[in-house]
């Protein structure tokens, strides 16, 4: 057995007869078994699934690089800033299949080949909720009144202005914490003003966020863990 593979063996005195594997999310791979079993038929059984181990520590790690989500229980997903873990839940048909909890995400697990869908689902009903509530806020402060909103599922744009002052923003925006998404929406409500980045505009922008530059400069460090 490959000692990268870091397996930690846990033997059970509640665990009558199977063994099983189990992945968490920093890597650790943890064999659970009954608390007599032989060394002999532990070695035979990881003997039998080390192919099968080393192929999922290789997804974790790839889906890792790739700053895609497993969805394994403890995962932490972002929301507004926050960092909030995963826990899976029997099936319930009278609460929703996600819901945020008491500091945790919550998913039904029988849910799971869904997932992705669910949290994006999920993610851009809060958006949808949440980014025009502080876009009004912003507008009638700043006296800018665009024609209309779009939440959109775009990747690698966080918000823009047409030339007829409709602006659009991305859903993946409610990963980030809340100075982030008003620095997004007052960027583009300036736009309303100057419809470039000329001088005038950042003069403009400056005047409302004196902190633009370390925003800017958080975003364009962070905007990596606000994939998904």
């Amino acid at each position: 057995m490959d000692p990268s593979l870091n397996i930690h063996l846990i033997r059970s005195k509640k665990r009558k007869k199977t063994l099983s594997l189990r992945i968490q999310e920093n890597g650790k791979v943890l064999l659970l078994v009954p608390y007599h079993t032989p060394r002999r038929e532990i070695e035979r059984f990881l003997g039998k699934a080390e192919a099968w181990i080393t192929k999922k520590v290789w997804e974790r790690e790839k889906a890792i690089r790739e700053n895609q989500k497993v969805f394994i229980p403890g995962e932490r997903f972002l929301y507004l800033g926050e960092s909030y873990p995963l826990e899976l839940r029997e099936s319930d048909h009278r609460e929703p299949p996600l819901k945020l909890s008491f500091g945790k995400f919550v998913l039904d697990q029988d849910h799971l080949k869904e997932a992705r869908d669910i949290f994006t689902h999920w993610y851009r009903r809060e958006a949808q909720k949440v980014i025009p509530e502080r876009l009004t806020y912003y507008s009638q402060r700043l006296h800018l009144f665009p024609k209309g909103i779009r939440i959109t599922n775009a990747r690698g744009r966080w918000g823009s202005c047409s030339h007829d002052n409709r602006l659009s923003f991305s859903w993946r925006l409610i990963l980030a914490p809340v100075v982030i998404i008003d620095y997004i929406l007052i960027h583009e409500l300036a736009h309303i003003k100057e419809k470039n980045h000329s001088e005038r505009y950042w003069r403009f922008l400056e005047s409302v966020l004196p902190d633009y530059r370390t925003l800017r400069l958080w975003l364009k460090r962070n905007e990596y863990r606000l994939g998904f």
